[in-house]
């Protein structure tokens, strides 16, 4: 029997709460509402171990920005986060993805977004168990698994690099030559598709590495690189970090396919 999704909802209104509670189980989520507090939601979060967790931009006494960054902080098993609010604010949004969150929405919004939003962004489960199976049996959005492996790697959305490394690992996962010529035929690639020139590319892609290098959290990375982060290796270059990240998804997809047979 597959594992029902859990879905902490910061607020139990019967404005918001309540309703968005009853419409994501009747997608088959397992949701919890509590009080839309930043006190009360950490508790949650450490106790219930939720699977995505929504929360309101503005609450008392934690709003959702510093409770991402304390739940980071903390140690606590992290939910994937998605922030709510009822203003369309881009520096919030902003500060919202820096914090950690994977998605933000402004209200009023139809819950059926909110629950194909988050099966989308669990959709990456199956990079660790390639038999696991997806939401509603659908197969992982590819663009999605690698939006949300550079994510948890600590690449912030909010920069250039984020969407040229995204394009980068997309193109190497469709085309393996790519990797051989990356000065030459990746960048120009990218570049084109962005309306930009190809040093731009590789010095946005270099700084986007650079930042989640010194920012992203260290276990997430030894996953990928080893103890590299840790033993003064140096970070890994645009073509090495491109590689290994796609590699990893062809790979996944892979076992997968084999699983499943």
């Amino acid at each position: 029997m597959t594992k029902k999704i859990k879905v902490l909802i910061g607020d139990d209104s019967r404005e918001f709460g309540v309703t968005c509670a009853d419409a994501l189980r009747g997608m088959g989520f397992f949701c919890i509402t509590r009080p839309k507090d930043g006190g009360i939601l950490f508790d949650a979060v450490k106790d219930e171990t939720p699977d995505a967790a929504i929360l309101d931009l503005s609450m008392p006494n934690l709003d959702a920005i510093e409770l991402i960054k304390k739940i980071n902080r903390s140690g606590v098993k992290k939910p994937i986060f998605i922030v709510t609010s009822p203003c369309d604010n881009a520096f919030a949004q902003r500060q919202a993805i820096q914090a950690g969150a994977a998605y933000y929405l402004i209200r009023p919004f139809d819950p059926k977004i909110l629950g194909d939003r988050i099966n989308e962004l669990l959709g990456y489960d199956f990079l660790e168990d390639p038999r696991a199976a997806f939401p509603q049996g659908r197969e992982p959005n590819l663009e999605v698994v690698v939006t949300e492996m550079i994510h948890q790697l600590g690449v912030p959305a909010h920069i250039k690099g984020y969407h040229y490394l995204r394009s980068a690992i997309l193109h190497c996962i469709d085309d393996s030559e790519m990797l051989e010529c990356v000065t030459k035929l990746l960048y120009p690639t990218v570049a084109e598709e962005f309306q930009t020139t190809p040093s731009r590319v590789e010095r946005a892609i270099r700084h986007a590495i650079e930042i989640a290098w010194d920012r992203g959290d260290i276990e997430t990375l030894n996953s990928y690189f080893g103890f590299t982060v840790n033993t003064g290796k140096g970070k890994p270059t645009n073509s090495e970090f491109i590689a290994l990240i796609a590699d990893k998804i062809k790979l996944r997809f892979k076992e997968r396919a084999g699983a499943v047979r």
